[in-house]
């Protein structure tokens, strides 16, 4: 249908594709799973695959299409998800196995507002413990999670490598504050 491959074609590729009709959502999420299929048994990069829904979302995404019905430049661009953000009704084990058999009760709002937007789940990716760290590193050479406000005056060196500081280990004063007087 096109010389786009969709495999290896951004969103915006994707977007401007769909728009003009050059490349079928069917055809984009039906490469893909075939991907998935083909190589996910030696890369292990899914927990689990919605092969029949996102079929169901592709075919629903490109009849909206056809008939001039495009909620916007996402529709149809397939995605996957951590397996840290939450669809209702589904696992989501967040990389535990404590977590192996919960089911969501909620659907997360950022996975609410990509559907809503059009965009099609093909699955979940595996992902770290409750994503507090990476594989393969030392639990002392990890960062503290992004959130964590950082120290000021202890920000990590490029040179040296060092992380920063979280704020709550260091002698500085919270930002704003003069003292902690």
């Amino acid at each position: 249908m096109t010389s786009i491959d969709p495999v290896w074609a951004g969103v915006a590729q994707l977007s401007q594709a769909f728009g003009a009709r050059a490349l079928s959502p069917v055809d984009a999420v039906g490469a893909l799973l075939d991907r998935i299929r083909r190589h996910d048994g030696r890369l292990h990069a899914f927990v689990t695959v919605y092969a029949d829904e996102a079929r169901l979302a592709a075919e629903g995404a490109e009849r909206a299409i056809r008939s001039g019905h495009r909620v916007g430049p996402l529709h149809g661009v397939p995605i996957a998800l951590k397996d840290l953000v939450d669809l209702e009704g589904r696992v989501t084990t967040g990389g535990s196995k404590v977590w192996a058999a919960r089911v969501s009760p909620v659907t997360a709002t950022l996975a609410e507002r990509a559907i809503a937007a059009g965009m099609i789940v093909l699955g979940k990716t595996h992902t770290v413990e409750f994503a507090m760290g990476s594989w393969g590193r030392s639990i002392a050479r990890r960062a503290a999670p992004p959130a964590a406000p950082r120290c000021r005056s202890a920000r990590g060196s490029r040179r040296s490598r060092s992380a920063p500081t979280p704020a709550a280990r260091c002698a500085c004063p919270p930002d704003g504050a003069a003292s902690w007087a």
